[in-house]
């Protein structure tokens, strides 16, 4: 149910007796009814393009997309491993030589340089590299997770932000209308009081009422700056043209239980996890391999010019040579590393454990806080047209003298909190039912069916997962 609803509906449930307050009462009602509706034009903000806009472009969401990419990159970084390493090397100097034998004598100035290549290859290093590549395969998805985290974190705030700003405007107009009605009931009682019908206690207590309504007022209005200042920061632009919003409870599933269950097994949050336990039992093998032989092959070639200080003398140099490496002790070090990579393995899987009682509490605290709002709203529902009844009445009891002024003014602040209590219910029902969507791991674009073009994560891993040399990244920095 639309926030609008509640002034369409309460607003009109009791025949209005006094024509002024009557009057008053449908100002208010058209008010709030007025700035939530305002008309449907091209230029009007809807929860959907709403949170399209922060799907695009919320820094936070974007910079975490940053970091999927970088992590796509540990990929070559870890294949690098089976792949030949060459270099090149060149030198070049001066060189005295002063050669005395046999009553000869040879002696002078050179510049003797080296020019050489250098390839090397692995070919076994304990299954070292293979481990890699799978632990930065695993940070890869982690990281995809996360970003699914963060998006449905940014798209919940949003919608929350959203339904603030239409709760925080529906409750400065009441409070605003408020004011105007106080301000006609302290006119009637000191028009009474010149006639002598009341006292001067009760002018007194009209102003007080209405001293007090205008500082709430001001409070209203603070408030709403303030969730306008979150809209802005989430959503990207200045709150203006807002449409109702509704729930998403369609999207939800039929049960508390059903809604556990999926939970548990598709929360994006869970996942990570159980992909950093992955990259964790990788890295044991990983630590685990530095205890084993290893084995590579080196292929050099250098051509040595003015060698060994002999004007014009040359040698060309070329070796193949392999290498066998068998670590007999080293210390203690690497066996320490294998424990405590066995010890963060277990880490890993009780926080895994623990981020499945984090989601688990998370979605039945947002079910409950979604049931708990539907009765709100009943009942908020049923004590505003009984509010609004019982001060027609009090009002026109007064008239004749059966109530006093502070029994007017007291049924106009009681009519005044049931219709927050209403608004603050129905904003309530909305950003819990986005909760119930963020606590189950759905609330995504896609399953909202924004108007955006989704955001594809193996796009750029595709780009770079082979990628054997280049420095630009795929989109040409």
């Amino acid at each position: 149910m639309g926030i609008t609803r509640l002034f369409d509906a309460s607003h009109t449930t009791s025949t209005v007796r006094s024509r002024r307050h009557g009057a008053a009462r449908r100002s208010a009602a058209a008010a709030v009814f007025g700035w939530l509706c305002l008309a449907s034009g091209a230029d009007a903000e809807t929860m959907s393009s709403a949170l399209a806009r922060a799907y695009v472009g919320n820094p936070d969401l974007n910079q975490q997309r940053a970091g999927v990419r970088a992590s796509d990159e540990n990929i070559p970084r870890a294949s690098a491993g089976w792949r030949p390493q060459a270099s090149a090397v060149g030198q070049v100097g001066a060189n005295y030589l002063d050669l005395r034998s046999a009553g000869s004598r040879l002696n002078g100035v050179t510049a003797p340089s080296t020019i050489g290549v250098s390839v090397s290859q692995n070919l076994f290093d304990a299954n070292r590299t293979l481990n890699s590549v799978r632990q930065a395969e695993s940070g890869v998805l982690s990281s995809r997770e996360q970003l699914r985290n963060t998006e449905q974190s940014v798209l919940q705030s949003g919608a929350t932000a959203y339904m603030n700003v239409l709760r925080d405007t529906a409750v400065l107009e009441l409070r605003r209308n408020n004011i105007t009605v106080l301000e006609e009931q302290l006119r009637q009682t000191r028009d009474r009081f010149n006639v002598g019908e009341v006292t001067r206690t009760d002018v007194a207590q009209a102003e007080a009422s209405l001293a007090n309504s205008r500082s709430e007022y001001f409070t209203a209005q603070a408030l709403l700056q303030s969730s306008i200042a979150s809209f802005r920061q989430i959503i990207g632009v200045e709150p203006t043209r807002l449409e109702p919003a509704r729930t998403i409870e369609a999207l939800l599933p039929k049960s508390q239980t059903s809604a556990v269950a999926l939970a548990l097994s598709e929360h994006p949050a869970i996942q990570a996890f159980l992909h950093a336990v992955d990259s964790a039992e990788a890295q044991v093998r990983i630590i685990e391999a530095e205890l084993y032989p290893n084995l590579s092959i080196t292929g050099s070639v250098q051509r040595f010019t003015d060698y060994q200080g002999t004007r014009n003398g040359t040698l060309l140099n070329g070796a193949i040579v392999g290498q066998l490496t068998v670590p007999i002790y080293t210390g203690g070090s690497v066996d320490a590393r294998v424990r405590q990579a066995k010890e963060q393995l277990s880490q890993a899987r009780l926080q895994a454990d623990l981020q499945r009682d984090y989601v688990r509490a998370a979605v039945v605290s947002s079910w409950g806080q979604l049931d708990t709002s539907r009765a709100v709203i009943q009942s908020a529902q049923a004590a505003v047209r009984a509010a609004e009844i019982a001060l027609d009445g009090v009002r026109e009891e007064a008239k004749v003298g059966q109530r006093t002024t502070f029994d007017v003014l007291y049924q106009q602040q009681v009519l005044l909190n049931t219709r927050v209590s209403l608004v603050t219910a129905q904003r309530d029902r909305v950003v819990a039912s986005y909760a119930v969507m963020a606590a189950i791991g759905k609330l995504s674009a896609a399953n909202l069916s924004l108007n955006v073009a989704a955001y594809d994560p193996t796009v750029h891993f595709d780009q770079v997962r082979d990628k054997w040399i280049g420095l630009r990244t795929p989109d040409g920095r």
